[in-house]
């Protein structure tokens, strides 16, 4: 099987994500909220650290459900901030509250999240045809900003573009890859 250069063959958690979930279209929120989350806690750090963590934030992140980390407190807040096993960054933390809180009002806005993320393509999917991966493109750009005059924090391009490879919305598996498909 032929898979990006990216993706660590001797690592199995590697290998299921880009083979399972990479890349692939999702228009489910509470996937789509689970993304924006550990994208968010993933800037500066690497893709596999998050991977590696992914268990530990979905226990501590109630299952990533975006109602639930809405409310989160300051208790709660601490208690994240003393949890061994996710990124203890502060910042981060509260950032995943407060989009929390700003993904629900997009949800109001547009019925789902889905609608408004997919409505930057008009619900296509945007295949890179250039084996090169680009870290930002206009539409992590819009995307980024529309975002940021939201409210949201950790929502630069770098992790947008990251985010919309993540969910389907570019497709960016390389043109020798098993797993690109153009529709």
């Amino acid at each position: 099987m032929k898979r990006c250069r990216w993706v660590d063959e001797t690592s199995e958690l590697y290998i299921r994500y880009h083979d399972t979930e990479w890349g692939v279209p999702s228009y489910d929120d509470h996937y789509l909220f689970e993304m924006l989350l550990l994208e968010s806690f993933q800037a500066g750090l690497s893709w596999i650290t998050i991977l590696k963590k992914r268990e530990a934030f979905r226990e501590a992140f109630d299952d990533f459900d975006v109602v639930k980390v809405s409310q989160y407190d300051e208790t709660k807040i601490s208690a994240l901030m003393k949890n061994k096993d996710i990124i203890r960054n502060q910042l981060k933390i509260r950032a995943a509250v407060n989009n929390a809180k700003i993904f629900i009002q997009i949800q109001q806005e547009f019925d789902r999240f889905s609608n408004y993320i997919w409505s930057f393509t008009n619900g296509k999917i945007i295949y890179n045809e250039n084996d090169e991966l680009p870290a930002t493109s206009p539409l992590s750009d819009t995307i980024s900003v529309d975002l940021k005059q939201r409210g949201m924090k950790f929502v630069g391009s770098t992790i947008i573009y990251s985010y919309l490879q993540a969910i389907g919305i570019i497709n960016d598996h390389e043109t020798t890859c098993d797993f690109y498909k153009k529709n």
